[in-house]
């Protein structure tokens, strides 16, 4: 898929926007709601956001790859893993909030400057085959809105 340069611009907007919708969704929430657990099985709001800010944080290393290397082999990892060993549910959520912020306002201003030819840069991810620099885009817009929604509906469950 190619997108416009308008349609880009709309998606630019939207990425960048995103780490305050999700802070916004996550604001005044209190320790105890942070480490609810009202589903069984499904993360908490605190592991959701240190999910979301490791995620942002990989995320922006994979765009830095598509655009800087030739064909790189981008991996995902194993999320599970990354909230056992990385104390998720310890650790307190504002500097993940801060992480958010920063990478995203950070890899915007790349986005903001791509050539239609760095538009086009492919590698190869682990899990989804041929990766580009515009599915990239297409997937990391929409990341924090997804998990906005995700730590909105255990907020809603914690708080009736």
């Amino acid at each position: 898929m190619s997108y416009t340069p308008a349609e880009r611009s709309a998606l630019i907007a939207r990425y960048r926007a995103g780490s305050a919708v999700f802070a916004d969704v996550v604001a005044g929430a209190t320790d105890q709601e942070l480490d609810a657990r009202p589903f069984p099985g499904e993360w908490t709001v605190r592991e959701i956001t240190h999910h979301l800010a490791d995620g942002e944080l990989s995320s922006a290393i994979r765009l830095r790859r598509l655009v800087a290397e030739e064909a790189p082999a981008i991996t995902g990892y194993d999320e599970g893993l990354y909230a056992r060993r990385l104390h998720y549910g310890e650790r307190p959520i504002a500097s993940s909030l801060a992480v958010i912020e920063a990478s995203r306002e950070s890899t915007a201003t790349i986005l903001d400057r791509l050539a239609d030819e760095e538009w086009a840069r492919t590698g190869t991810h682990s899990e989804m085959g041929e990766y580009g620099v515009e599915t990239w885009l297409r997937v990391y817009a929409e990341h924090p809105y997804d998990h906005a929604a995700q730590a909105r509906a255990v907020l809603a469950a914690v708080r009736a």
